[in-house]
């Protein structure tokens, strides 16, 4: 049983794998800060390609449980007004990637080596959000809220979650610039990134980052998921989240540093 779920994966790639879905659990229902570090830490000990879609099902996962937990707090009106921009981002994140031939009409496959220096200046560009969001975004009364900003937005989001899985931050300034209660906030990311991610699989398997193999490794870490969505709730009032969060960032710049330069 156990050499069905994880045929080839090494010791280390199976452990990886298991704190990935505990974070990625963790980061659905309480603390979205932390949402980049599976990101790294999958890019680490897989291949580019792979490592991203060993990710979007576990994502895809955690967002049904997210749903499940805050489905009356989300505000439709903003998944909708963002989701025509969304699905343009995505669309100009699979011609971004490469691999697709306009005059045959055919996949041709990605380059994994380009894929993972990608990867990583979209992760350091994403903590860098963040880390002006909480520095300089506190007061979102000066937020420009016109159309082109939520297209901006949107367009960004869309992008940066078809090539990485990490539109958190881009999401997490939109949204302050919305003013949105806490559990709102969590309500809308729930339905909009459970809407962006089950799209997106179909697309990640035609590419051939979700293969039968990565799926079959998926499957065990549900219960992990689990553990992790319910670690969430707890931990949401429980700890020191902008502690919690820098130590998270550091770990992420660090990491994303180191890929980009061995790539």
């Amino acid at each position: 049983m156990f050499e069905w779920f994880f045929s080839d994966f090494t010791g280390i790639q199976i452990l990886v794998l298991m704190v990935s879905a505990v974070l990625i659990g963790i980061n659905k229902t309480g603390l979205p800060g932390i949402g980049t570090l599976p990101v790294v830490l999958l890019l680490l000990s897989f291949e580019a390609g792979l490592s991203t879609g060993l990710q979007l099902m576990m994502l895809g996962a955690a967002d049904v449980m997210a749903v499940i937990y805050y489905r009356r707090h989300a505000s439709w009106v903003m998944v909708l007004r963002l989701m025509p921009w969304a699905l343009t981002g995505i669309g100009a994140g699979v011609l971004a990637l490469g691999g697709f031939s306009l005059w045959s009409w055919r996949w041709t496959g990605i380059d994994d080596d380009m894929l993972r220096p990608v990867i990583a200046v979209i992760i350091l560009a994403m903590v860098a959000l963040n880390y002006l969001r909480t520095k300089y975004l506190k007061n979102a009364d000066n937020i420009h809220t016109h159309w082109a900003f939520t297209a901006f937005f949107g367009l960004i989001a869309g992008f940066t979650t078809l090539v990485a899985n990490a539109a958190g931050p881009v999401m997490a300034i939109y949204l302050l610039a919305m003013r949105l209660p806490k559990k709102e906030y969590m309500g809308v990311c729930a339905w909009y990134f459970l809407i962006l991610n089950w799209l997106k699989i179909p697309i990640f398997i035609y590419q051939g980052r979700i293969t039968y193999e990565a799926f079959r490794a998926d499957l065990a870490m549900l219960p992990l998921l689990l553990v992790g969505g319910f670690l969430g709730i707890l931990l949401i009032n429980k700890i020191n989240q902008k502690a919690f969060e820098i130590i998270i960032q550091v770990v992420v710049v660090a990491t994303a540093v180191y890929l980009l330069f061995k790539s």
